[in-house]
C-alpha cells in the first residue's frame, strides 16, 4: 500500500471517529482534498407519472434520503440512463426538486441542470445543499417516453459538498414502460 493512500485512509478513519451522537455533522475531507459522506444517502426508488411508450409529458421522480449522520450535505445528483432499446427525451429546463424534513416540505432551488450529450446523464446541482436528515425528490420532465416498452434503468450517484466531492453510486432506478395497446392490436 502506498504511503499517500495509507495516510488518506488514516485521515478518513480519524475524521469518522471524531463524530459523537448528537454532535453537529463535520466535513469529511481527506488529505488530498476530496470530500466524502460518512453515511451515504439512500436511493429510495424511481417512478414515472405515465408509463406508456411514446407518451408525451411524463415526469420521472427519483427519491433519496440523506441520513442525519451523513456528515455532509447533498450538493448534486447524477441520473445516468443505462443503454436500452430506446430512451426518454428529457427537457432539463423543467427539472424540479422538493426537500422534506420532519417538520416541513419546500421546493429546492437548482443551480444547474445539465445533460451530457454523449451519455445522456443528467446532473442536478442544488443552489443550496440539501441538509442531512432530509428526503429529496427530483422530478425530470420527459417530453416523450421511450418508443419501445421495457425496463429502463437509471444509475444514481450522489455528490457531497466540497471542492472535490467524491460521487457515491447509490444504485439503479427502475422504470417499467409498457407498449401502447394499439401496437399489440395491429393498428400500425
Amino acid at each position: 500500500m502506498k504511503i499517500s493512500k495509507l495516510w488518506s485512509t488514516m485521515a478518513l478513519l480519524v475524521a469518522t471517529s471524531c463524530f459523537s451522537i448528537g454532535s453537529v455533522a463535520q466535513a469529511v475531507q481527506l488529505a488530498d482534498g476530496k470530500t466524502y459522506f460518512v453515511q451515504p444517502p439512500r436511493f429510495e426508488g424511481a417512478t414515472a407519472t405515465q408509463k406508456t411508450a411514446y407518451f408525451f409529458g411524463s415526469t420521472y421522480y427519483f427519491t433519496l434520503t440523506i441520513p442525519a449522520n451523513a456528515g455532509e450535505s447533498l450538493q448534486a445528483v447524477m441520473i445516468a440512463p443505462e443503454d436500452g432499446p430506446d430512451r426518454a427525451r428529457f427537457d432539463v429546463r423543467q427539472t424540479e426538486a422538493v426537500a422534506k424534513t420532519s417538520d416541513r416540505e419546500a421546493k429546492v432551488a437548482l443551480k444547474a441542470v445539465t445533460q451530457d450529450p454523449k451519455t445522456h446523464a443528467i446532473t442536478v446541482t442544488f443552489d443550496s445543499p440539501v441538509a442531512p436528515g432530509s428526503v429529496v425528490r427530483i422530478g425530470l420532465y420527459a417530453e416523450r417516453n421511450p418508443d419501445v416498452g421495457g425496463v429502463y434503468l437509471y444509475g444514481i450517484t450522489a455528490y457531497p459538498t466540497g471542492e472535490q466531492p467524491y460521487g457515491q453510486f447509490l444504485g439503479y432506478g427502475r422504470i417499467q414502460i409498457t407498449d401502447r395497446d394499439f401496437f399489440r392490436r395491429g393498428f400500425f
